[in-house]
């Protein structure tokens, strides 16, 4: 078998003949810069996701850089953030002279919890950054109390889980990414909606903190060579928003397929003891940006290696906790975080795409299992 754990190529032949007429109307008007095509994914996206205001840009990191710097964060100010999570989202933090307060996980949902942030808020603390990893939001209703309590931001990472829906206590429903002051989303190819390279958005239902985010996105600028903040240069390609004009009208039946695929993962591994299968939380759907499994006993490097012998691909997200990477060192203190340290041994990733056929991931069991 020819096991990717992508399979982007598959997932295109349903859409070529779609996705070719619309590049080349894009080619043919030559509108490579703010398009047409970038003003149709804004509004269709704020329709899906029930968002007052999308504001594409280049990438998921972007999003996440020009979200701090619409709040006016200042240097020495603390953002909290994930131990376990991609570098981008502390990257940023430090990047704009912030200091990451990195903190643990739950190990069972992977996301950061209310209780874990509370013990971290100081008096310089300024805005929290939950990542919705894997798939799965975090229990958002609690953490945006503790926010409101101390006075603090919310910006949501939502780069893993868009299409997941959130439930509050009182049964009312939100998207990933838009119950925070400001969500953030990457459309790297991988992504549930990727795009064929680069590309990010960001949400929010403030039309405040709307209107100075695209100001910061494009230059600073309120109108055209009026400059009123320092911003950054950070652009959706508009042949990129052809791609997730085309793919949008799908999400929800690649998130379907994704959580099809996971439950079917769940039902070949059940009798296998040796791993701990994805746990769903109940107030979240999860449309399983990856399918991670935790694997007991230090074998998780050896099972990695045994699937890889049988030509079958697996990922490890993440080997080295936040705060062990050389370029966060100076914010190292009273960690480690113990949750971060056994999550970062023993998580595995199969492939999961929207592609996955059953006999495919019969065969992979089958390798887990026999391991």
């Amino acid at each position: 078998m020819d096991i990717q754990m992508v399979d982007l190529k598959s997932q295109y032949r349903k859409i070529e003949s779609e996705i070719q007429v619309r590049l080349k109307r894009c080619m043919e008007n030559a509108a490579f810069i703010n398009g047409d095509e970038v003003s149709i994914f804004q509004s269709a996206l704020e329709k899906y996701l029930q968002v007052k205001h999308v504001i594409p840009c280049a990438n998921g990191t972007d999003a996440l850089q020009i979200a701090m710097m619409a709040l006016d964060l200042q240097p020495g100010d603390e953002v909290i953030v994930p131990a376990f999570t991609y570098v981008a989202t502390a990257e940023v933090i430090g990047l704009l002279k912030l200091k990451p307060v990195m903190v643990d996980v739950d190990p069972f949902t992977f996301n950061v919890t209310a209780e874990i942030i509370e013990h971290a808020i100081t008096p310089k603390t300024k805005a929290i950054v939950p990542v919705h990893l894997f798939g799965q939001t975090c229990d958002m209703e609690p953490i945006m109390k503790l926010a409101k309590a101390h006075n603090l931001y919310v910006i949501e990472d939502n780069a893993q889980a868009i299409g997941s829906i959130y439930t509050s206590s009182d049964d009312s429903k939100k998207f990933a990414g838009c119950i925070g002051d400001i969500g953030t989303t990457s459309f790297f190819p991988s992504k549930n909606l990727g795009a064929y390279g680069d590309g990010g958005a960001i949400m929010t239902n403030n039309d405040e903190l709307a209107q100075k985010i695209r100001m910061v996105a494009n230059h600073g600028q309120s109108k055209k060579y009026y400059h009123d903040v320092i911003g950054v240069n950070s652009r959706l390609d508009t042949m990129q928003a052809v791609i997730l004009n085309v793919k949008l009208p799908h999400l929800n039946a690649y998130c379907e397929a994704r959580e099809k695929a996971a439950t079917q993962y769940d039902n070949l591994l059940s009798q296998n003891l040796n791993i701990e299968k994805p746990s769903r939380a109940n107030y979240s759907t999860h449309v399983f940006h990856q399918y991670t499994v935790k694997v007991k006993d230090g074998r998780r490097n050896a099972l990695q290696e045994f699937l890889k012998s049988h030509h079958i691909p697996s990922m490890i997200y993440y080997p080295v906790p936040l705060y062990k990477q050389k370029a966060f060192a100076s914010y190292y203190s009273s960690l480690p975080l113990q949750n971060t340290e056994k999550l970062c041994k023993e998580v595995l990733s199969l492939p999961m795409h929207t592609e996955l056929s059953f006999e495919t991931q019969t065969h992979i069991a089958n390798i887990v299992n026999s391991f």
